[in-house]
């Protein structure tokens, strides 16, 4: 290559152009010619991680000339040594992260609030492993948190270990709750989102709406059908059976209950599915059967997953409000917290129905 051409180069990458909105690591990737983990990487001042001077220069380089701003970054200018001294170490303490995506949003929601006060957040993996999961939890005390978050990734009450009433630190419960009301605890209000998007399509003109929901066990499926049968009541719309199909939050649960509910002598106009991967595996029956959405029947799902936005046609949901979870968890750390003494509500949080194009009015006749 040419000295040119190596002049040229230099030059392009220390005047990226800036994007339009909010300065992502994508951009940054981009301009600074890496990948996304590599800025991340360099961004974060990840421990362990060996990159070349020139390709952490770059990348802050990158970084600054698109006017990027983050507590990390920010973090970058000033030695290490400066966060020696932090006060703030908050432990973070989760049955399952790799299950699903609710426990990496509300991570990322406490991550936020705390980096806001200049905390940081350590996340430990417990499985609720009856052995394990109090060394886990002693392994954070260990490193001096001032606080921990305990988190189940189904919503439920919990009989609390007896090791978190002993602790002296204040402990948030996030996605469950104790039947003592030990400890604040903070919970989505899920029956109110399942009446939300019930009456959603009542006020679209629809009566004969199905649901399909996920294991009778769970809460969650409890909750949302409880919500469901309420706006129904409330409508005067006589609740039936027949439109109630058990499934288990899966594609092929969602598949094979749509099937099921095309068969009736009287099929649903609209179908509430409770959850996006329900809805999944609903649209592709629907397909199968010729229908269209939503101008042959109208389709509502709940937890407002990546994906519900990249269906076609873009699926109406409710978003689960995990990073608000996460960002209350710590907003609670500000208010004194006696572990184990007095009783404290449980908070709930509501999911918001976001409308998209999957329901259409009844046509009035």
């Amino acid at each position: 290559m040419s000295e040119t051409t190596d002049r040229e180069t230099a030059r392009r990458r220390k005047a990226p152009a800036k994007p339009k909105g909010r300065v992502t690591m994508t951009d940054i990737a981009r301009a600074a010619g890496c990948s996304q983990a590599t800025v991340s990487f360099v961004l974060n001042n990840s421990p362990g991680i060996r990159l070349s001077r020139q390709t952490r220069e770059r990348v802050i380089e990158a970084a600054r000339a698109l006017g990027y701003s983050a507590p990390a970054f920010s973090a970058l200018k000033t030695p290490i040594a400066a966060f020696e001294g932090l006060d703030g170490v908050i432990g973070f303490a989760v049955d399952q992260l790799a299950t699903s995506p609710e426990a990496v949003v509300a991570i990322e929601g406490a991550r936020q609030a705390s980096w806001n006060a200049g905390n940081v957040l350590l996340v430990a993996q417990t499985m609720g492993d009856a052995v394990m999961e109090p060394r886990a939890i002693q392994a954070l005390t260990r490193r001096g948190i001032s606080a921990l978050i305990y988190m189940t990734i189904f919503t439920r009450e919990i009989t609390a270990p007896d090791f978190l009433y002993s602790l002296d630190i204040p402990v948030i419960l996030l996605n469950c709750y104790t039947s003592d009301y030990a400890f604040p605890a903070v919970v989505p209000s899920e029956i109110a989102g399942g009446q939300s998007s019930t009456r959603h399509l009542i006020s679209h003109g629809h009566r004969r709406i199905a649901t399909i929901t996920g294991e009778p066990w769970m809460q969650a499926a409890q909750d949302r059908l409880k919500g469901y049968r309420r706006a129904l009541a409330t409508a005067d719309i006589p609740f039936d059976p027949e439109l109630v199909v058990e499934g288990d939050w899966s594609a092929s649960a969602g598949y094979a209950a749509t099937v099921k509910l095309l068969a009736l002598k009287d099929r649903p106009t609209a179908i509430f599915c409770q959850n996006d991967r329900t809805a999944i595996g609903c649209y592709e029956a629907l397909k199968e059967a010729g229908l269209h959405i939503p101008q042959d029947i109208s389709v509502v799902g709940y937890d407002d997953e990546e994906i519900a936005r990249h269906l076609f046609p873009p699926l109406t949901t409710s978003i689960l409000p995990h990073m608000a979870m996460g960002q209350w968890a710590i907003e609670q750390l500000e208010a004194p917290v006696v572990t184990g003494q007095g009783r404290y509500p449980i908070t709930k949080l509501e999911c918001p129905l976001v409308e998209r194009e999957s329901v259409r009015a009844m046509a009035a006749g």
